[in-house]
């Protein structure tokens, strides 16, 4: 059974358009409240920088009222830290209204439970099927309350330099940070600042229209323009809503999630901390993979999304996954993904090795791998095609054992993403390109 809203990451989509509207909000927030919400129990919301940020926190606040529950308003900040944040203050629901990695114009929400986990497919589907009621309101006497917290950023930022070694500092470290002016743009540069970094932030000056506007992990131009011009020994980047992070070397390399994945696994394997597994997702470069067997690292693949990762984690007890993305899990630390926390791991390992992240990536070579992204009118099963798969085919024997095809449907928009890694980046980019027009004629 398909999902109408909830896609790979919370409800998703343009502001203004269903389903974001603030009287779906207000429902869904109604709902919400219905199914994990107890009478009387306590909601954290918050968000990130986006204009729209304004409407949806008062739709959602006057629909978790109207059901009975107390909200606690937090106002800017990660969604990590909301995951947090509803730990601490014994919430029964996390609300983060961000549309993550997307333009401004677009806007989402997303849930924690009181745990600080993400949804199961279960609790969504219950979720939804209250959304074909109306929204509800109790009588005056047993409606919620709503206040702001003003302490919630200083929380936060307690609590991620607590995932630092006890007597580490980042003293010495010269870090460009860039917050695509979106949740992460005062903590980041603080908590970083508070430990000793001398810090230089770029992306921190959001509008309500500039959120990953050229800047933030998926545009990160700027950043690798900027730390060796600054003569930097590193740049982070994370995304809208913080829960990804790229990084980028002392020569303005760019370090993806699945270096970074690799840095953390050899750096606990060598302190004896690596514990289970390291989980990748099915679009993990092979590079990774076959850098970590050398290494004796056993690796697992889960699908894309980092719940599907955590998910894997929790069952193999691993305690370290992300996807390429740079959606990083460090599940010792922290419940969910967290840009800056596994940030700060990094930097602790650069600090105690002595290091730059140039030489503790060096032992990974990374497979030509290319993306296609190609939009469809509507959403489209590529293994329901029988014209795809015999592309596929096709294409995996021109590969043979030197390569892999990934086909999978966006979860969060109309998109087929076609993946294709190999051994010679020229074959590569060929097979992809003949594969996205094989995908674009399936879906005309």
């Amino acid at each position: 059974m398909s999902k109408k809203y909830f896609g790979t990451d919370g409800v998703r989509g343009t502001v203004g358009k269903d389903p974001m509207t603030a009287d779906f909000a207000m429902r869904l927030a109604s709902a919400a409240a219905q199914v994990l919400v107890p009478a009387g129990g306590t909601v954290v919301i918050g968000k990130d920088t986006r204009l729209s940020g304004y409407m949806f926190e008062s739709a959602l606040e006057a629909g978790f009222v109207a059901a009975g529950a107390d909200v606690l308003l937090i106002g800017p900040l990660p969604t990590p830290g909301i995951a947090r944040l509803t730990q601490e203050f014994e919430a029964d629901l996390g609300v983060v209204i961000s549309a993550s990695h997307n333009a401004y114009s677009d806007n989402g929400i997303k849930f924690f439970d009181r745990s600080g986990s993400k949804l199961t497919d279960e609790i969504e589907y219950e979720i939804e099927e209250r959304l074909k009621d109306s929204a509800i309101t109790l009588e005056s006497q047993s409606l919620g309350k709503a206040k702001r917290i003003d302490t919630a950023r200083i929380r936060y930022e307690e609590f991620c330099a607590s995932t630092v070694k006890k007597g580490v500092n980042l003293s010495g470290l010269k870090v460009v940070f860039d917050g695509a002016n979106g949740a992460g743009y005062k903590v980041g540069p603080r908590t970083l600042t508070n430990l000793g970094a001398e810090v230089i932030p770029i992306g921190c000056s959001p509008n309500g229209k500039n959120i990953n506007d050229a800047c933030g992990s998926t545009k990160p131009d700027l950043l690798q323009l900027t730390v060796p011009v600054l003569r930097a020994d590193v740049g982070v980047a994370l995304d809208g809503d913080g829960d990804r992070l790229v990084m980028v070397d002392e020569d303005g390399k760019l370090i993806d999630g699945d270096q970074l994945l690799y840095v953390l696994a050899t750096a606990r394997q060598q302190n004896g901390s690596l514990v289970g597994p390291v989980v990748g997702t099915v679009m993990s470069n092979l590079g990774l993979e076959k850098a970590l067997k050398a290494q004796n690292i056993d690796f697992r693949r889960a699908n894309v999304g980092d719940r599907y990762v955590l998910e894997a984690l929790r069952e193999s007890g691993g305690v370290i996954g992300g996807e390429t993305s740079g959606h990083m899990i460090v599940l010792d630390k922290t419940t969910t993904g967290d840009g800056l926390i596994c940030a700060l791991q990094v930097l602790e390992i650069m600090k105690t090795s002595g290091k730059p992240l140039s030489e503790l990536v060096a032992g990974m070579s990374k497979f030509p791998q290319t993306m296609v992204n190609v939009r469809t009118e509507q959403r489209l099963d590529p293994d329901s095609s029988s014209e795809i798969q015999a592309a596929v085919t096709a294409a995996e024997s021109e590969l043979a054992e030197s390569g892999r095809i990934i086909l999978r449907a966006s979860g969060t928009e109309p998109v087929i993403r076609v993946m294709v890694e190999g051994e010679d980046h020229d074959q590569v980019v060929s097979i992809a390109n003949r594969l996205a027009s094989v995908v674009a004629k399936s879906a005309a």
